[in-house]
């Protein structure tokens, strides 16, 4: 092999050593490039397929994200098609009644179903945690410390709370 490079030093076409040697050296060079190559192409691939990993993984979380709530909405449909219902009927007072309380009660079994749970029930100890008190009353005959009425009911949520409920506390 003839060594082109213009500021190469020249061999002397005499020493068998040193050529062997910078044939060695050539293979060698030619060996790391080949191996720089494939593993240049190993990182680019693997770039590429943690990119589409990244592209895959946002894509689930929208998907996560539009529809999370599906479950607890396919649930309701029967709610919302009683209140319809109830709504077309015309004249009995009593039937319409009837179907609010139909729907209030799948409403509420829906709610339990997806972990809500209400607090602040007439005779429960008053918990400033889960209640807020609206007012103090005087000879309920119920225990001092414990709720009277309820204004308006709370919400809790899986141990979180949603919504305190608003209560009257005897005294």
């Amino acid at each position: 092999m003839e060594n082109t490079d213009p500021n190469a030093t020249p061999i002397p076409e005499g020493d068998d050593a040193v050529q062997g040697d910078m044939d060695t050296l050539t293979r060698q060079l030619a060996e790391a490039e080949s191996k720089l190559a494939e593993m240049r192409e190993t990182v680019l691939r693997e770039r590429a397929d943690l990119d589409n990993q990244r592209k895959r993984m946002q894509r689930e979380l929208e998907q996560a994200r539009l529809y999370a709530n599906e479950r607890l909405l396919s649930a309701l449909l029967p709610a919302l098609d009683n209140l319809e219902r109830g709504l077309a009927a015309e004249g009995d007072l009593a039937a319409l009644r009837g179907g609010v309380e139909l729907t209030l009660r799948e409403l509420l079994r829906v709610a339990e179903a997806s972990g809500l749970r209400p607090v602040g029930a007439i005779g429960d100890a008053f918990d400033p945690e889960h209640h807020e008190a609206m007012s103090m009353a005087e000879g309920t005959g119920h225990a001092p410390g414990h709720i009277v009425s309820v204004m308006q009911k709370g919400y809790v949520l899986n141990d979180r709370l949603l919504r305190p409920a608003l209560v009257s506390v005897s005294r």
